[in-house]
């Protein structure tokens, strides 16, 4: 559709079909999954891990026996070391390569896949993430999509919009010096209006009060934080295109 295509250098897209598309320009991918992908990936990836995406815990186990990597487990489950639970990931040795299953944010990944350039951004690595895209972008000459992937109604698998997502595209979308589209530029403007209320805003979300009465409020706090770490994760194909995120 003519009225679809990209003017701008900076854009905003939802979701997976927004992965897609932005891969598709050529562009340079963000995506973000604050609760908790990319979180993850951001913690794993300062303390000198690997992490490889997966759809769920099936395809999860089937890509962490290809490649000889360890399986993250689910929240909670016995005996796993590491989770979707960002905390998780501190003291990840350094070149321990994790397989991290997420309906979200690595659903997403995977579908950016073929872009340009895939980095996984969130509150954490707002700055050193735009800061990374910006330079990829600025040399080789290519735009730049932020993609928040929200969450998924449990009835019907639709996209349901995040806010910690939307706060987290916002933060990185401030840091980049490109022209944005009006999508990219609300979604700055939103960051910036409630910059100061992020914790207090991602707490009180449906996500955040949802981690909380599952026992984890203490990854809410960990990845509402801004500009905690300076690592950017940055993707690398391995194994039929599949993408893992390191330093």
């Amino acid at each position: 559709m003519k009225w679809l295509a990209p003017v701008h250098r900076c854009h905003l897209e939802w979701g997976p079909r927004g992965a897609v598309d932005a891969a598709s320009r050529g562009d340079v991918v963000i995506v973000v999954d604050v609760l908790s992908f990319t979180s993850a990936v951001a913690t794993a990836i300062e303390a000198g891990g690997e992490i490889v995406p997966a759809r769920d815990q099936l395809e999860g186990r089937h890509v962490a026996v290809q490649l000889g990597a360890e399986l993250a487990g689910k929240r909670g489950e016995a005996g796993a070391t590491f989770s979707l639970s960002p905390l998780s990931f501190r003291t990840a040795p350094e070149g321990r390569q994790v397989v991290l299953a997420s309906p979200n944010g690595a659903t997403c990944a995977l579908a950016a896949a073929g872009a340009r350039a895939l980095l996984a951004g969130c509150l954490l690595n707002a700055s050193a993430v735009a800061a990374c895209a910006e330079r990829l972008a600025t040399r080789e000459q290519l735009g730049v999509t932020v993609v928040p992937a929200g969450e998924r109604w449990p009835e019907t698998g639709e996209l349901r919009v995040a806010i910690e997502d939307y706060l987290g595209a916002g933060a990185i979308l401030s840091g980049v010096g490109l022209e944005k589209s009006p999508e990219a530029a609300v979604c700055v403007a939103a960051f910036e209006v409630c910059r100061d209320r992020i914790f207090e805003l991602i707490w009180q979300s449906s996500s955040g009060r949802e981690l909380q009465d599952k026992g984890y409020g203490a990854d809410v706090r960990h990845s509402a934080q801004l500009d905690l770490f300076e690592s950017v994760p940055l993707a690398k194909l391995i194994d039929k295109g599949r993408p893992v995120f390191s330093r």
